[in-house]
C-alpha cells in the first residue's frame, strides 16, 4: 500500500471551534464554583456576634413598670410619699417621646396647653416657669390631682405666669400612670427655658 496516496483526515474547523467553546465554559464555571465556594467560607468564619448584630430588630419603647401600667395617677400619687416619684422614661428615647406626644393628644391636653405644649387658655409646658415646681413629683401630682387638690395637700404657688387657669384633675381621665409618665417624657423633650432650670429653678438666695 502506498501510504503517500492516502488522503490526510483533518478535523473540521467548526468541531475545534465547538470544543474550545465547551473549555472556556467548564472553566469559567470553574471559576464561579470555586468563588461562590470561597464566599460561603468567608460568611461562615463570621464571628456570632456580627452575625446577630445584623439581624438585631429597630428599638422599640421601653417597657412599662409593672405598677405604672395597672394603676391609675391618683393610686400611685396616694401610695407615694412626697418626692419620691420619679419618672422612669428619659426625654432622650424618641420612640417613647413620640408614644407620648400621641397621648398628649389623645387625652385632650392640646386643648388647653396647645398642639406643642407652647401654651393657649393655660401655661405653656415649654418654658422654665413652674408654677408649682419642675421636679417630677409635683408635675406627676399636679396633673393627677388638679391645681386644687395639690393646694389641699400643702402645695402653693411659686411662681406665675401671664396665663393662669385651674389645673383639672386628669388622673380621672389619663388611663395608667405609665401613660402619664410618658406625656411628661414628652414634655421635657419640648423644654425650651434654661437649661438649669429643666428640672425647676433653685430658690434664690
Amino acid at each position: 500500500m502506498n501510504l503517500a496516496h492516502i488522503p490526510e483526515r483533518r478535523t473540521p474547523v467548526p468541531f475545534l471551534e465547538a470544543t474550545k467553546g465547551a473549555q472556556v465554559r467548564k472553566s469559567a464555571v470553574t471559576v464561579l464554583v470555586t468563588l461562590a465556594l470561597a464566599a460561603l467560607l468567608m460568611y461562615a468564619r463570621q464571628p456570632p456576634a456580627a452575625a446577630a448584630q445584623a439581624a438585631a430588630p429597630a428599638a422599640a419603647p421601653a417597657a412599662a413598670p409593672a405598677k405604672a401600667a395597672s394603676q391609675t395617677p391618683i393610686q400611685v400619687a396616694d401610695a407615694a410619699a412626697k418626692g419620691t416619684l420619679k419618672n422612669p422614661y428619659a426625654d432622650t428615647d424618641q420612640a417613647l417621646v413620640t408614644a407620648g406626644g400621641k397621648l398628649y393628644f389623645s387625652y385632650g391636653c392640646n386643648g388647653c396647653h396647645g398642639g406643642t405644649g407652647g401654651g393657649g387658655m393655660c401655661p405653656p409646658l415649654t418654658n422654665d416657669v413652674w408654677v408649682y415646681g419642675g421636679d417630677d413629683d409635683t408635675l406627676f401630682r399636679l396633673v393627677a390631682y388638679g391645681s386644687q387638690i395639690l393646694q389641699s395637700k400643702g402645695y402653693s404657688r411659686i411662681a406665675q405666669e401671664n396665663v393662669v387657669g385651674p389645673m383639672p384633675q386628669m388622673g380621672q381621665v389619663v388611663q395608667t400612670a405609665d401613660d402619664l409618665w410618658r406625656i411628661l417624657a414628652w414634655v421635657r423633650s419640648n423644654y425650651h427655658g434654661s437649661p438649669e432650670c429643666k428640672f425647676g429653678c433653685k430658690p434664690e438666695g
